[in-house]
Protein backbone atom coordinates (compact mmCIF):
# COMPACT_ATOMS: atom_id res chain seq x y z
CA UNK A 1 0.00 0.00 0.00
CA UNK A 2 1.25 3.66 -1.04
CA UNK A 3 0.66 6.65 0.89
CA UNK A 4 -0.61 10.09 -0.92
CA UNK A 5 1.72 12.28 1.13
CA UNK A 6 4.56 9.92 0.08
CA UNK A 7 3.66 8.88 -3.53
CA UNK A 8 5.85 10.19 -6.00
CA UNK A 9 2.52 11.59 -8.80
CA UNK A 10 5.36 12.92 -11.07
CA UNK A 11 3.91 13.09 -14.56
CA UNK A 12 1.67 9.98 -13.54
CA UNK A 13 -2.51 9.74 -13.47
CA UNK A 14 -4.42 9.00 -11.19
CA UNK A 15 -7.38 7.27 -11.09
CA UNK A 16 -9.60 8.71 -7.75
CA UNK A 17 -13.20 6.87 -6.22
CA UNK A 18 -14.67 10.19 -4.98
CA UNK A 19 -17.93 10.17 -3.51
CA UNK A 20 -19.86 12.97 -5.53
CA UNK A 21 -23.31 11.82 -4.32
CA UNK A 22 -24.53 15.33 -3.59
CA UNK A 23 -27.98 16.67 -3.41
CA UNK A 24 -29.52 18.37 -6.39
CA UNK A 25 -31.89 21.09 -6.60
CA UNK A 26 -35.13 20.91 -9.38
CA UNK A 27 -32.45 22.96 -11.58
CA UNK A 28 -30.20 19.86 -10.92
CA UNK A 29 -27.48 22.36 -9.26
CA UNK A 30 -25.62 21.57 -5.86
CA UNK A 31 -27.55 22.28 -3.05
CA UNK A 32 -24.73 20.84 -0.36
CA UNK A 33 -21.42 20.47 -1.92
CA UNK A 34 -20.03 19.25 1.65
CA UNK A 35 -18.86 15.89 -0.14
CA UNK A 36 -17.22 17.77 -2.99
CA UNK A 37 -15.12 20.03 -0.62
CA UNK A 38 -14.06 16.86 1.72
CA UNK A 39 -12.18 15.23 -1.58
CA UNK A 40 -10.69 18.28 -2.11
CA UNK A 41 -6.86 17.96 -0.22
CA UNK A 42 -6.70 14.61 -1.83
CA UNK A 43 -7.11 15.69 -5.43
CA UNK A 44 -4.91 19.34 -4.88
CA UNK A 45 -1.75 16.92 -3.30
CA UNK A 46 -2.28 14.64 -6.65
CA UNK A 47 -2.13 18.07 -8.50
CA UNK A 48 0.35 19.94 -6.48
CA UNK A 49 2.79 16.64 -7.20
CA UNK A 50 2.93 16.66 -10.88
CA UNK A 51 0.25 14.51 -11.39
CA UNK A 52 -3.16 15.03 -13.09
CA UNK A 53 -6.37 13.31 -11.59
CA UNK A 54 -9.32 10.72 -13.20
CA UNK A 55 -12.14 11.29 -11.11
CA UNK A 56 -15.05 8.48 -10.63
CA UNK A 57 -18.02 8.38 -8.81
CA UNK A 58 -21.83 7.63 -8.50
CA UNK A 59 -24.83 9.81 -8.19
CA UNK A 60 -28.38 8.80 -7.18
CA UNK A 61 -29.68 5.23 -7.63
CA UNK A 62 -29.99 5.29 -11.60
CA UNK A 63 -32.10 1.41 -12.50
CA UNK A 64 -31.84 1.69 -16.09
CA UNK A 65 -28.47 2.98 -17.67
CA UNK A 66 -27.83 6.60 -18.57
CA UNK A 67 -30.76 8.91 -17.54
CA UNK A 68 -29.76 12.90 -17.53
CA UNK A 69 -30.76 13.60 -13.65
CA UNK A 70 -28.18 11.29 -12.49
CA UNK A 71 -25.93 12.69 -15.03
CA UNK A 72 -21.91 13.56 -13.13
CA UNK A 73 -22.42 16.82 -15.87
CA UNK A 74 -24.54 18.75 -13.80
CA UNK A 75 -21.89 19.44 -10.94
CA UNK A 76 -18.63 19.78 -13.40
CA UNK A 77 -18.79 23.75 -12.73
CA UNK A 78 -19.32 22.89 -8.49
CA UNK A 79 -15.98 20.44 -8.66
CA UNK A 80 -14.46 23.36 -10.51
CA UNK A 81 -14.88 26.00 -8.17
CA UNK A 82 -14.02 23.96 -5.18
CA UNK A 83 -10.72 23.08 -7.12
CA UNK A 84 -9.72 26.45 -8.74
CA UNK A 85 -8.93 24.09 -12.08
CA UNK A 86 -11.28 24.04 -14.85
CA UNK A 87 -12.28 20.38 -14.73
CA UNK A 88 -13.33 18.69 -18.27
CA UNK A 89 -15.96 15.88 -18.52
CA UNK A 90 -16.61 12.99 -20.59
CA UNK A 91 -20.43 11.30 -20.96
CA UNK A 92 -19.03 7.67 -19.95
CA UNK A 93 -16.81 5.79 -18.13
CA UNK A 94 -15.02 3.40 -19.99
CA UNK A 95 -13.97 3.05 -24.05
CA UNK A 96 -12.39 3.99 -26.52
CA UNK A 97 -13.28 8.21 -25.89
CA UNK A 98 -12.89 7.81 -22.15
CA UNK A 99 -9.40 6.45 -22.90
CA UNK A 100 -8.18 8.76 -25.52
CA UNK A 101 -8.96 11.71 -23.11
CA UNK A 102 -7.35 10.14 -20.24
CA UNK A 103 -4.01 9.73 -22.23
CA UNK A 104 -4.45 13.17 -23.37
CA UNK A 105 -4.85 14.54 -19.54
CA UNK A 106 -1.68 16.68 -18.69
CA UNK A 107 -0.37 17.25 -14.87
CA UNK A 108 -2.36 19.46 -13.36
CA UNK A 109 -5.76 18.49 -15.33
CA UNK A 110 -8.52 16.80 -13.65
CA UNK A 111 -11.15 15.18 -15.86
CA UNK A 112 -14.58 13.84 -14.24
CA UNK A 113 -16.21 10.41 -15.74
CA UNK A 114 -19.83 10.01 -15.98
CA UNK A 115 -21.80 8.19 -13.24
CA UNK A 116 -20.16 4.72 -12.77
CA UNK A 117 -23.28 3.57 -12.21
CA UNK A 118 -25.40 3.84 -15.50
CA UNK A 119 -23.15 0.30 -15.55
CA UNK A 120 -24.67 -2.42 -13.94
CA UNK A 121 -22.07 -3.87 -13.96
CA UNK A 122 -20.47 -1.08 -11.09
CA UNK A 123 -22.74 -2.19 -8.73
CA UNK A 124 -22.21 -6.38 -9.68
CA UNK A 125 -18.34 -6.07 -9.20
CA UNK A 126 -17.51 -6.81 -12.17
CA UNK A 127 -13.82 -7.58 -12.96
CA UNK A 128 -13.79 -6.64 -16.73
CA UNK A 129 -15.90 -2.98 -16.29
CA UNK A 130 -13.12 -2.98 -13.33
CA UNK A 131 -10.24 -3.64 -15.59
CA UNK A 132 -11.14 -0.87 -18.07
CA UNK A 133 -11.46 2.03 -15.55
CA UNK A 134 -7.81 0.41 -13.95
CA UNK A 135 -5.94 0.92 -17.67
CA UNK A 136 -6.83 4.58 -17.69
CA UNK A 137 -4.40 5.40 -15.05
CA UNK A 138 -0.82 4.66 -13.27
CA UNK A 139 -2.16 4.52 -9.48
CA UNK A 140 -5.15 3.65 -7.79
CA UNK A 141 -6.80 6.35 -5.11
CA UNK A 142 -9.62 5.25 -3.02
CA UNK A 143 -11.15 8.36 -1.04
CA UNK A 144 -15.08 7.50 -1.13
CA UNK A 145 -15.08 6.41 2.93
CA UNK A 146 -19.06 6.32 1.99
CA UNK A 147 -19.37 3.96 -0.85
CA UNK A 148 -16.22 1.84 1.26
CA UNK A 149 -19.03 -0.98 2.50
CA UNK A 150 -19.30 -1.95 -0.87
CA UNK A 151 -17.76 -4.36 -2.98
CA UNK A 152 -18.34 -2.59 -6.25
CA UNK A 153 -15.71 -2.16 -9.09
CA UNK A 154 -14.69 1.03 -8.07
CA UNK A 155 -14.16 0.62 -4.75
CA UNK A 156 -13.37 -2.92 -4.32
CA UNK A 157 -12.50 -4.85 -7.62
CA UNK A 158 -10.28 -2.42 -9.38
CA UNK A 159 -7.50 -2.30 -6.24
CA UNK A 160 -6.36 -5.48 -7.31
CA UNK A 161 -5.15 -3.85 -10.84
CA UNK A 162 -2.80 -1.86 -8.78
CA UNK A 163 -0.85 -4.27 -6.50
CA UNK A 164 1.74 -1.49 -5.62
CA UNK A 165 0.12 2.10 -6.65
CA UNK A 166 -3.24 1.36 -4.65
CA UNK A 167 -3.65 3.79 -1.68
CA UNK A 168 -6.23 5.59 0.71
CA UNK A 169 -6.98 9.24 -0.21
CA UNK A 170 -7.02 11.88 3.04
CA UNK A 171 -10.81 11.99 3.56
CA UNK A 172 -10.70 7.88 3.74
CA UNK A 173 -7.71 7.87 5.85
CA UNK A 174 -8.68 10.86 8.51
CA UNK A 175 -12.14 8.68 8.56
CA UNK A 176 -10.45 5.43 9.38
CA UNK A 177 -8.08 7.33 11.99
CA UNK A 178 -10.74 9.25 13.69
CA UNK A 179 -13.25 6.09 14.18
CA UNK A 180 -10.15 4.09 15.65
CA UNK A 181 -9.77 7.20 17.68
CA UNK A 182 -13.03 7.68 18.86
CA UNK A 183 -13.54 3.57 19.76
CA UNK A 184 -10.14 2.16 20.47
CA UNK A 185 -7.76 4.93 21.62
CA UNK A 186 -9.89 7.80 22.50
CA UNK A 187 -9.41 8.82 26.39
CA UNK A 188 -12.43 8.20 28.83
CA UNK A 189 -15.26 8.05 29.52
CA UNK A 190 -16.59 6.88 26.13
CA UNK A 191 -20.08 7.91 25.83
CA UNK A 192 -21.96 6.78 22.12
CA UNK A 193 -25.09 8.20 21.59
CA UNK A 194 -27.89 6.35 19.53
CA UNK A 195 -30.30 8.45 18.14
CA UNK A 196 -33.05 7.31 15.03
CA UNK A 197 -36.80 5.58 15.07
CA UNK A 198 -35.88 1.62 14.93
CA UNK A 199 -34.03 -0.56 17.11
CA UNK A 200 -33.86 -2.93 14.03
CA UNK A 201 -31.34 -1.14 12.16
CA UNK A 202 -29.19 -0.23 15.12
CA UNK A 203 -29.35 -3.44 17.20
CA UNK A 204 -26.00 -4.75 15.82
CA UNK A 205 -23.85 -1.23 16.50
CA UNK A 206 -25.61 -0.82 19.98
CA UNK A 207 -24.93 -4.79 20.84
CA UNK A 208 -20.89 -3.66 19.52
CA UNK A 209 -20.62 -0.70 21.66
CA UNK A 210 -21.57 -2.66 24.68
CA UNK A 211 -18.03 -3.88 24.98
CA UNK A 212 -16.35 -0.54 24.41
CA UNK A 213 -18.36 2.39 26.09
CA UNK A 214 -19.08 3.51 29.05
CA UNK A 215 -21.56 5.56 28.84
CA UNK A 216 -25.01 4.74 26.09
CA UNK A 217 -27.09 6.97 25.78
CA UNK A 218 -30.31 5.79 23.75
CA UNK A 219 -32.85 8.59 22.15
CA UNK A 220 -35.34 9.24 19.37
CA UNK A 221 -38.06 6.80 18.41
CA UNK A 222 -36.07 3.67 19.36
CA UNK A 223 -36.30 4.86 23.64
CA UNK A 224 -40.10 3.88 23.10
CA UNK A 225 -39.25 0.57 22.27
CA UNK A 226 -37.22 -0.11 25.57
CA UNK A 227 -39.91 2.06 27.43
CA UNK A 228 -42.41 -0.47 26.35
CA UNK A 229 -40.26 -3.32 27.05
CA UNK A 230 -39.91 -2.00 30.50
CA UNK A 231 -43.59 -2.35 30.97
CA UNK A 232 -43.85 1.72 30.06
CA UNK A 233 -47.46 3.18 28.26
CA UNK A 234 -46.14 4.62 25.35
CA UNK A 235 -49.79 5.78 23.64
CA UNK A 236 -49.81 6.20 19.91
CA UNK A 237 -45.28 5.95 20.25
CA UNK A 238 -43.33 4.69 17.29
CA UNK A 239 -42.65 1.06 18.69
CA UNK A 240 -41.55 -2.55 17.67
CA UNK A 241 -43.45 -5.05 18.77
CA UNK A 242 -40.74 -7.91 17.82
CA UNK A 243 -37.79 -5.82 19.42
CA UNK A 244 -39.13 -5.72 22.90
CA UNK A 245 -37.09 -9.05 24.08
CA UNK A 246 -33.99 -7.52 22.31
CA UNK A 247 -34.03 -4.54 24.08
CA UNK A 248 -34.36 -6.60 27.43
CA UNK A 249 -31.69 -8.40 26.15
CA UNK A 250 -29.48 -4.90 25.83
CA UNK A 251 -30.15 -3.57 29.06
CA UNK A 252 -29.51 -6.70 31.05
CA UNK A 253 -26.07 -7.04 28.44
CA UNK A 254 -25.15 -3.57 29.76
CA UNK A 255 -25.58 -4.32 33.43
CA UNK A 256 -23.52 -7.42 33.14
CA UNK A 257 -20.45 -5.19 31.21
CA UNK A 258 -20.83 -2.48 33.93
CA UNK A 259 -22.33 0.27 30.74
CA UNK A 260 -24.14 2.93 32.16
CA UNK A 261 -27.26 3.37 30.39
CA UNK A 262 -29.32 6.04 29.47
CA UNK A 263 -33.09 6.19 27.98
CA UNK A 264 -35.18 9.73 28.06
CA UNK A 265 -37.28 9.81 31.68
CA UNK A 266 -39.54 12.12 29.74
CA UNK A 267 -40.91 13.37 25.78
CA UNK A 268 -42.59 15.86 24.35
CA UNK A 269 -45.60 13.91 23.18
CA UNK A 270 -48.18 15.38 20.53
CA UNK A 271 -51.54 14.81 19.37
CA UNK A 272 -50.32 14.58 15.92
CA UNK A 273 -47.00 14.72 13.70
CA UNK A 274 -46.92 18.25 12.65
CA UNK A 275 -45.39 21.22 13.96
CA UNK A 276 -48.96 22.96 14.55
CA UNK A 277 -49.49 19.73 17.07
CA UNK A 278 -50.59 20.12 20.83
CA UNK A 279 -47.93 19.42 23.00
CA UNK A 280 -47.28 18.48 26.28
CA UNK A 281 -44.17 16.86 28.40
CA UNK A 282 -44.96 13.34 29.62
CA UNK A 283 -43.02 11.39 31.98
CA UNK A 284 -41.59 8.52 30.37
CA UNK A 285 -43.77 5.15 30.73
CA UNK A 286 -46.75 7.94 31.54
CA UNK A 287 -47.75 8.56 27.61
CA UNK A 288 -51.63 8.86 26.70
CA UNK A 289 -53.49 7.17 24.79
CA UNK A 290 -53.54 9.29 21.24
CA UNK A 291 -50.55 10.87 21.70
CA UNK A 292 -46.59 10.07 20.38
CA UNK A 293 -43.56 11.03 21.71
CA UNK A 294 -42.09 13.37 19.46
CA UNK A 295 -38.74 14.13 21.13
CA UNK A 296 -37.09 13.89 24.29
CA UNK A 297 -37.83 16.35 27.22
CA UNK A 298 -36.39 18.76 29.51
CA UNK A 299 -35.25 16.26 32.23
CA UNK A 300 -33.72 13.97 30.02
CA UNK A 301 -31.79 16.81 27.98
CA UNK A 302 -30.25 17.63 31.45
CA UNK A 303 -29.26 14.33 32.31
CA UNK A 304 -28.00 13.50 29.00
CA UNK A 305 -26.20 16.99 28.79
CA UNK A 306 -24.49 16.10 32.31
CA UNK A 307 -22.88 12.45 30.40
CA UNK A 308 -21.80 14.66 27.68
CA UNK A 309 -19.75 17.27 29.20
CA UNK A 310 -18.33 14.88 31.46
CA UNK A 311 -16.60 12.70 28.82
CA UNK A 312 -13.40 12.16 27.46
CA UNK A 313 -14.82 11.09 23.69
CA UNK A 314 -18.08 11.08 22.65
CA UNK A 315 -19.95 9.02 19.39
CA UNK A 316 -22.74 11.03 18.09
CA UNK A 317 -24.82 8.72 15.17
CA UNK A 318 -28.57 9.61 15.43
CA UNK A 319 -31.02 12.24 16.89
CA UNK A 320 -33.30 12.22 19.69
CA UNK A 321 -36.49 13.39 17.97
CA UNK A 322 -38.45 14.70 15.04
CA UNK A 323 -35.72 17.16 14.68
CA UNK A 324 -36.57 18.08 11.23
CA UNK A 325 -39.87 19.66 12.44
CA UNK A 326 -38.94 22.55 14.71
CA UNK A 327 -41.28 21.87 17.44
CA UNK A 328 -39.39 18.84 18.36
CA UNK A 329 -35.98 20.01 17.67
CA UNK A 330 -34.87 20.75 21.17
CA UNK A 331 -33.71 17.68 22.24
CA UNK A 332 -31.41 16.99 18.92
CA UNK A 333 -30.26 21.02 19.16
CA UNK A 334 -29.91 20.36 23.60
CA UNK A 335 -27.32 17.26 22.06
CA UNK A 336 -25.63 19.27 19.61
CA UNK A 337 -24.89 22.07 22.50
CA UNK A 338 -23.70 19.37 24.84
CA UNK A 339 -20.78 17.86 22.08
CA UNK A 340 -20.11 21.29 21.32
CA UNK A 341 -19.50 21.74 24.76
CA UNK A 342 -18.11 18.55 25.25
CA UNK A 343 -15.42 19.57 22.56
CA UNK A 344 -14.64 22.79 24.66
CA UNK A 345 -13.73 20.93 27.37
CA UNK A 346 -11.13 18.70 25.67
CA UNK A 347 -13.10 15.60 24.27
CA UNK A 348 -12.65 14.28 21.12
CA UNK A 349 -16.26 14.14 19.12
CA UNK A 350 -17.16 12.14 16.39
CA UNK A 351 -20.38 13.28 14.37
CA UNK A 352 -21.19 10.34 12.10
CA UNK A 353 -24.43 9.20 9.85
CA UNK A 354 -26.19 11.22 7.95
CA UNK A 355 -29.08 13.01 10.36
CA UNK A 356 -26.77 13.97 13.11
CA UNK A 357 -24.30 15.86 10.60
CA UNK A 358 -27.59 17.41 9.58
CA UNK A 359 -28.28 18.47 12.58
CA UNK A 360 -25.18 19.30 13.70
CA UNK A 361 -25.49 21.84 10.52
CA UNK A 362 -28.88 22.67 11.02
CA UNK A 363 -28.01 24.46 14.46
CA UNK A 364 -24.37 25.21 13.20
CA UNK A 365 -22.35 24.23 15.25
CA UNK A 366 -19.86 21.96 12.87
CA UNK A 367 -16.95 23.94 13.66
CA UNK A 368 -17.21 23.17 16.92
CA UNK A 369 -17.27 19.75 16.92
CA UNK A 370 -13.65 17.32 16.29
CA UNK A 371 -14.48 15.25 13.24
CA UNK A 372 -18.13 15.00 10.94
CA UNK A 373 -17.94 11.68 9.21
CA UNK A 374 -18.99 11.38 5.36
CA UNK A 375 -20.16 7.72 5.65
CA UNK A 376 -23.41 6.65 6.41
CA UNK A 377 -24.08 2.99 6.14
CA UNK A 378 -19.90 2.46 5.98
CA UNK A 379 -19.89 3.88 9.68
CA UNK A 380 -22.32 2.08 10.68
CA UNK A 381 -20.79 -1.06 9.50
CA UNK A 382 -17.64 -0.03 11.03
CA UNK A 383 -18.97 0.39 14.40
CA UNK A 384 -20.90 -2.98 14.15
CA UNK A 385 -17.36 -4.50 13.70
CA UNK A 386 -16.93 -5.41 10.27
CA UNK A 387 -14.37 -5.14 7.42
CA UNK A 388 -15.13 -3.00 4.87
CA UNK A 389 -14.48 -4.62 1.09
CA UNK A 390 -13.29 -0.61 -0.19
CA UNK A 391 -10.59 -0.52 3.01
CA UNK A 392 -9.94 -4.68 2.66
CA UNK A 393 -8.63 -3.84 -1.15
CA UNK A 394 -6.23 -1.47 -0.01
CA UNK A 395 -5.00 -3.06 3.04
CA UNK A 396 -4.51 -6.35 1.32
Amino acid sequence: MSNVKEYDFSGKKAIVRVDFNVPLNENFNVSDDTRIRAAVPTIKTILDKGGSAILMSHLGRPKNGPEDKFSLKHIVSKVSDNLGVQVKFISDCIGPDVESAASNLKPGEVLLLENLRFYKEEVAGDEQFSEQLAKLADCYVNDAFGTAHRAHASTTIIAKFFPKDKMFGLLLAGELESIDKAIKTGKGPLTAIMGGSKVSSKIQIITQMLGKVDNLIIGGGMGYTFSKATGGKIGNSIVEDDFLQTALDVLKQAEEKGVNIYLPVDSIVADDFSNDANTQVATAGQIPDGWEGLDCGPESRKIFGDVIERSGTVLWNGPVGVFELDAFGEGTKAIANSVAQATKNGAFTLIGGGDSVAAINKYGLADQVSYISTGGGALLELLEGKVLPGVDAILN
